[in-house]
């Protein structure tokens, strides 16, 4: 079994992937894999609604690395979505690269377990987490949840050591997490399947 946990900072090892860090740490003592995927701090695309991905399963832009990451989500088993907060909302690069991955690759997400992270040096944590659970739930994705909010607190690294009940919070999402990897796998191989769901009905005439 796989986690991929996507680091959506510009920094790559801050305060984001700190927390990350301590999610993959006992996600792998578990005995569950890890990765943990940079998304980058150079230029990416937002989503235009172009429809292009329909029926391919991919992003039709290529000059970035959505496409690749679509790929390794498909071999995954679970995921973990980690976001600083700006301006209390997630950093917009991991809205856009989200809104893509989902809109073309939902199928490489849909019904696997999956959970999201931020760090904030204050405040705008719950309505991030807010934004980001809502690509998850869209695609059927069981929330994985901890002893608190998904979130740590620090302008830097070292003070987000310092967080001791945010550490906690990741570590017991991971303890969660490798949990219900478990418990799926040991009722697939009792033959409980994932449930077929029914065929998307659109309402797009009420307002």
């Amino acid at each position: 079994m796989k986690v991929l946990l996507f680091n959506g900072s510009p920094r790559k090892n801050g305060c984001t992937f700190t927390a990350l860090s301590q999610v993959a740490a006992t996600l792998n003592a578990e005995g569950i894999e890890t990765e943990i995927v940079w998304l980058g701090n150079g230029p990416v695309r937002d989503c235009i609604g172009c429809g292009g991905c329909a029926g391919k399963g991919k992003c039709v832009f290529t000059d970035d690395s959505v496409n690749e990451w679509i790929d390794k989500a498909a071999g995954a088993d679970g995921f973990v979505f980690g976001s600083p907060v700006y301006y209390a909302h997630p950093d917009g690069r991991i809205l856009c690269i989200m809104d893509r991955l989902f809109y073309a690759g939902g199928s490489s997400f849909a019904q696997k377990p999956a959970a999201v992270v931020v760090s904030a040096r204050r405040a705008g944590t719950t309505a991030s987490l807010d934004a980001l659970l809502k690509h998850l739930t869209i695609a059927q994705m069981p929330v994985v949840s901890s002893t608190y909010w998904n979130m740590v607190h620090g302008s830097n690294p070292d003070q987000v050591m310092q967080d001791g009940e945010g550490l906690q919070t990741m570590r017991n999402l991971a303890l969660n997490m490798a949990w219900l990897l478990k418990c799926i796998k040991a009722g697939e191989s009792a033959g409980i399947n994932k449930p077929k769901t029914e065929k998307k009905v659109y309402t797009n005439f009420i307002r």
